[in-house]
């Protein structure tokens, strides 16, 4: 696993040049194993997860978690993240969302030889990960300090193809109880990016579905949850009855992404339809 305070690592690419990843998100764990979230319990779906991701072992250069890890923000919770995580025998990159509570998190984490890695660098490719957490409400905002970061890395390497995760998503998904919960200043966001041709796309978690379109030029993408999905296209709070997931990429050489979601067999894990909101 990464090591400690590696805030910057390196991915060397397969034989042809390309990056494979995963992308695992929202899995809202709590200590104790046996609660669920609107009737799924999350641990067990994240165990499901993880044991139908074993087959990408060995071919992925990294997964990378996108937030929401713990639903109760204990340490036991990270711990249990961790513990799973490591069983896929490959680099873990990860990010806060919304309903983890950093300061709990970034130690548990780091205990357990997970770093905050903040870039990844690859021979076509980089990774910056964002930091769009506010504390204590549900919408993400991305700081001064972490608007300069993205430029700074942006200009740092002109040449690569960059991927941006951030928990938050960016543009609307058309559900609107959920995009009264997007990336507050998402339009300064897309005016820093356009100023660089080499920025690819953005992976985000957070709605608890997938999400797939382009504007000027990027792509931007959200992924299922390994536990509850949100009904896309709904104005008010709704649950889906898909299962949970999460995503394959290959960043192939050429700048390129090719994804596909990843799901558990329907009926494995049910949502309680009659919930209102969590």
């Amino acid at each position: 696993m990464n090591g400690v305070n590696q805030t910057v690592v390196n991915l060397v690419p397969d034989p042809k040049g390309d990056i494979k990843l995963l992308q695992i998100t929202d899995t809202h764990l709590f200590a104790d194993a046996g609660k669920d979230l609107l009737g799924i319990k999350t641990v067990a779906s994240y165990d499901a997860i993880i044991k139908h991701a074993a087959k990408y072992a060995g071919q992925c250069a990294a997964v990378l978690c996108t937030g929401d890890l713990s639903q109760d923000h204990s340490a036991q919770s990270y711990v249990d993240f961790s513990d799973r995580i490591k069983t896929l025998e490959m680099p873990c990159y990860w990010l806060p969302g919304n309903h983890d509570m950093q300061e709990i998190m970034l130690p548990s984490l780091l205990a357990e030889g997970l770093a905050q890695t903040k870039q990844i660098i690859s021979e076509h490719w980089q990774i910056i990960l964002l930091d769009s957490q506010v504390s204590g409400v549900p919408y993400g905002h991305l700081s001064e300090s972490q608007l300069s970061f993205l430029e700074k890395k942006l200009q740092e390497y002109p040449e690569k193809h960059t991927l941006i995760a951030v928990h938050h998503h960016v543009l609307p998904v058309g559900a609107a109880w959920l995009d009264q919960h997007i990336l507050k200043n998402n339009d300064q966001f897309i005016a820093l990016i356009s100023k660089f041709d080499n920025v690819k796309a953005v992976l985000s978690g957070h709605v608890h579905q997938s999400f797939d379109t382009v504007k000027n030029k990027v792509r931007y993408i959200t992924s299922p949850s390994t536990c509850v999905q949100f009904k896309p296209q709904s104005d008010d709070f709704a649950v889906d009855d898909k299962p949970p997931g999460y995503r394959y990429l290959v960043l192939t050489k050429s700048g390129k992404i090719e994804t596909q979601v990843e799901r558990l067999k329907p009926g494995e894990f049910t949502t309680d339809e009659n919930a209102t909101g969590y």
